[in-house]
């Protein structure tokens, strides 16, 4: 266990904080701990009734390519993480789940943030208009679950959409 001595917010924005603080180690010595806040995001493995997986092909520009990946997105103020990727998966799909089932809550990166992304399955499909936010440019794919499989590291490198499908496969 690690005691906070002190607390200093380096930057705010819009979906996430950075945050420095001074710690006891167990040891007794102190230390520096880097620490990026995140809102909190909701990802989908939206699947359809013939067994297709529906993916999205998006620019990334952190990692300045495109790549297929779960439709996904932040958890706004005041949201549910059920409400959120249902608003998730018909803006950027256009389909609207029947049924949506929770396959686990993960960590991201817990040695310097707190970003968690809260899975979902979604099924039982009704096809509507999909509206992505005015700063996306979204593709939507679908594929057999086995070729997205077949896709990791090459267009399929994120760690939600890897978990995602492969818990999927398991269903």
């Amino acid at each position: 266990m690690e005691d906070t001595l002190s607390r200093e917010i380096i930057y705010e924005g819009r979906i996430l904080k950075l945050r420095r603080e001074r710690v006891r180690l167990p040891s007794g010595r102190e230390g520096l701990r880097e620490i990026v806040e995140h809102v909190g995001a909701v990802a989908a493995v939206v699947m359809r009734s013939d067994g297709k997986v529906v993916l999205v092909r998006q620019f990334r520009k952190p990692l300045e390519r495109e790549i297929l990946e779960l439709p996904a997105g932040l958890i706004e103020e005041g949201e549910s993480p059920e409400d959120a990727i249902m608003r998730e998966i018909k803006e950027e799909t256009g389909y609207r789940p029947g049924r949506l089932e929770r396959l686990l809550d993960f960590f991201l990166a817990p040695g310097f943030t707190d970003a968690r992304i809260h899975l979902f399955l979604a099924s039982d499909l009704v096809e509507d208009e999909q509206s992505p936010d005015e700063d996306e440019q979204i593709e939507v794919v679908t594929l057999d679950l086995d070729d997205a499989i077949s896709r990791f590291g090459s267009e399929i490198i994120d760690a939600k959409t890897i978990i995602g499908l492969l818990m999927a496969k398991e269903c």
